[in-house]
């Protein structure tokens, strides 16, 4: 499963300079809570990105090792929230408070099962206003948020442009260039030993033969 070059893909930088610009979306179908997950954990954070970015084409971050994840995860200056419903979840945002103010929204999207119902604004909503929040509620002693942006592209979601417009997002750049893209069905995740190898499994073969 090789890598695909495209020839053609439109990325665009999109912010938000002040709350009140902030415009509220539908309610979603179902009842959603968000919570800040308290306990960073590499492992969550790529099962989730693979989870919900793997129809997208969330790529850029297979090359990172467990110890990569672990680094960028496990920081005070960055936040992760899971939206749930229904039981269980139905999806995930990623934010980052920067210097200056600036705070990005890395990561925002559903899990496939909530994919198409409508519930995208809203957890683009909730996402926005917690990342207002940064110094207060989360990313404490950082200060205050003054600009609120983040990167989408022609590799979306085909409605997540128009969803970030909607919510008061204005384009502040566009690229077009060519980009590698690996294949999202390979996510690779490197183990640091062979499971099958567990003195505990081997203890019980023997137990068992």
């Amino acid at each position: 499963m090789a890598d695909i070059e495209l020839p053609a893909v439109t990325e665009w930088t999109m912010e938000m300079l002040d709350p009140a610009d902030l415009r509220p979306a539908p309610a979603a179908g179902v009842e959603m809570t968000f919570t800040r997950a308290a306990v960073a954990s590499a492992d969550v954070s790529r099962a989730l990105y693979a989870a919900v970015g793997a129809r997208v084409c969330w790529t850029d971050r297979f090359p990172w090792t467990h110890e990569d994840w672990w680094a960028w995860v496990d920081r005070p200056e960055l936040g992760t929230w899971l939206a749930m419903a229904e039981g269980t979840i139905a999806g995930f945002f990623e934010i980052e408070a920067q210097p200056g103010g600036d705070t990005e929204i890395h990561l925002v999207g559903l899990t496939p099962a909530f994919v198409g119902h409508g519930h995208g604004g809203h957890l683009v909503e909730q996402c926005v206003r917690r990342a207002w929040l940064r110094g207060e509620t989360w990313a404490e002693r950082t200060g205050p948020a003054t600009r609120v942006w983040l990167r989408t592209s022609t590799l979306d979601h085909p409605n997540a442009l128009g969803n970030y417009r909607a919510r008061g997002f204005k384009v502040a750049a566009e690229k077009t260039a060519a980009k590698l893209v690996p294949d999202p069905r390979v996510a690779p995740w490197p183990l640091p030993d062979d499971p099958r190898l567990n003195p505990r499994i081997l203890d019980e073969q023997e137990l068992i033969s």
